[in-house]
């Protein structure tokens, strides 16, 4: 599937679990490889992230699929178990 890259910025993301993660903001591309590497999340789950900051950005290989919204891995869950462990 190929879509525009901006038609992407302001989607929801979610978890493969139902959970928010919060609002693409922008993508992270490297140059040289011409591939997307990562997401960058504003808008973020406070819940997920303990965080001070804005926003966020991930990794893309977390991404499972892109269309009305974007679902991504739950191995957000899974990091903050850990975490808080």
């Amino acid at each position: 599937m190929r879509a525009e890259l901006t038609s992407l910025f302001g989607l929801n993301i979610y978890t493969n679990t139902g959970v928010y993660v919060g609002k693409l903001q922008d993508l992270v591309i490297d140059i040289e490889d011409q591939k997307i590497t990562g997401l960058a999340i504003s808008d973020i789950n406070r819940e997920l992230f303990d965080l001070t900051s804005r926003g966020v950005i991930i990794p893309y290989r977390w991404v499972i699929t892109a269309a009305d919204i974007i679902i991504v891995r739950d191995v957000i869950q899974r990091y903050k178990k850990r975490k808080e462990e």
